[in-house]
């Protein structure tokens, strides 16, 4: 892998003739907290969707663990560690905190098998662990529709680290959520960050100001620039496509 836990080279998606990426090359090391900016349109969403198996790439190649995840289906690149938190949270409403991530765990991973799943000592300790991650041990037994919205994007956070993946994907984790919330969400993200790499796609400057030391900027379905954000920050290319003056 050459210390390069994801490669990516070459990537070109086009949909009806726009290439939503185009050329597009990055590698993530192992450990790495990296952010991804962009204007809409950029390429970004679709970035993820090639890397969970969503979507098919016309050319170019996706390597995880010197694995070729096009030769995958998105169930074997879940199981591969790659998981993906979406924009909108997806939870069972219905049932508790502690039943969501019970049912995540991949022994359990649906309301039919969480029905004869059997709570030992090493689970029940895996679940307190991830629920301290993520600010919801206090709440174990609410409902998640009871939940804030940042509490529930935190609750899908932990349902995603109970299958203990080595990439995680975020997609705009902190939107909606109160400026709390976001400071909160920071402050996770720098909890959970050791043993893994991290992919944030985001807008809130700020939010990426307190998370990253490696953003990327995307444009036209391709990488503008790497760098300290303060580095991107200052590039011309920058400052006319995203940022502005």
């Amino acid at each position: 892998m050459d210390g390069k836990l994801l490669e990516v080279d070459g990537l070109t998606v086009s949909f009806d003739g726009f290439k939503a990426l185009d050329n597009l090359s990055v590698s993530i090391a192992p450990e790495e907290l990296r952010v991804i900016i962009g204007p809409n349109g950029a390429g970004k969403t679709t970035f993820l969707d090639i890397l969970c198996g969503k979507t098919e790439a016309d050319v170019g190649s996706v390597k995880f663990k010197g694995i070729d995840l096009s030769k995958l289906t998105q169930y074997q690149i879940v199981r591969s560690g790659v998981a993906r938190k979406f924009q909108t949270p997806s939870t069972y409403e219905d049932l508790s905190v502690l039943e969501n991530f019970e049912i995540s765990i991949p022994t359990g991973r649906d309301v039919f098998g969480s029905l004869f799943f059997k709570r030992n000592s090493a689970v029940k300790q895996r679940i307190g662990d991830i629920a301290e991650q993520v600010f919801l041990q206090d709440n174990l037994r609410t409902k998640a529709g009871q939940l804030s919205h940042g509490q529930k994007q935190w609750l899908e956070i932990g349902m995603l680290l109970i299958q203990e993946p080595t990439l995680l994907l975020l997609d705009e984790p902190v939107a909606g959520m109160s400026p709390r919330e976001r400071e909160r969400t920071a402050e996770l993200l720098q909890r959970i960050a050791p043993g893994k790499s991290i992919v944030v796609i985001e807008h809130d400057m700020e939010f990426v100001k307190n998370i990253a030391s490696t953003v990327t900027v995307m444009h036209h379905g391709t990488v503008l620039c790497t760098g300290s954000l303060s580095d991107v920050q200052r590039d011309p290319r920058v400052i006319e496509v995203y940022l502005g003056a």
